[in-house]
């Protein structure tokens, strides 16, 4: 599948992910189109307060498989479709995740460094529209945009 193919195919699966869950009261973390041909595989992360719970994944499953093959979203047709939830270290993409997951610890790579650094760990303190607040040792916060990350995941204490 060629780029502008897979992202045009991974934009549409969104949409229908994203009905899905707005109708089970569910967020839709993340959508991946992995593989070639008949290996594909299709994986959406959902989550909800609380945690997802089994029968969470089995209704999306359920519904999203439904439309797309009805809809014939995925050319060819052959994938595999995994419903899960993000997991303990999950992946923070917006200024929403980062409000919701304040006062947790969270792993931090940016694009464009701040005081000479990149990787960054610490407590989320805050969000200020588009603008997170970090914490990397008590009383110092260093503040980063959204669309400068590169990569963010909450980071779970043993």
């Amino acid at each position: 599948m060629t780029q502008p193919v897979k992202q045009t195919t991974l934009t549409k699966v969104e949409e229908i992910a994203a009905r899905v869950g707005a109708s089970e009261n569910l967020e839709i973390v993340e959508v991946e189109l992995l593989g070639g041909g008949r290996n594909r595989v299709l994986r959406i992360f959902i989550d909800k307060p609380g945690g997802v719970s089994h029968s969470d994944c089995e209704q999306v499953s359920q519904q999203v498989g439904t439309i797309l093959d009805v809809e014939d979203v995925i050319p060819g047709g052959a994938y595999t479709l995994e419903v899960s939830s993000p997991g303990v270290e999950r992946k923070l993409r917006y200024a929403r995740d980062f409000e919701r997951f304040k006062g947790q610890k969270a792993k931090v790579l940016l694009r464009i460094p701040v005081e000479n650094q990149r990787r960054w760990e610490g407590t989320v303190a805050g969000v200020a529209g588009q603008t997170v607040i970090l914490e990397p040792s008590p009383g110092r916060q260093i503040q980063f945009a959204v669309d400068d990350i590169e990569r963010a995941n909450l980071k779970f204490e043993w």
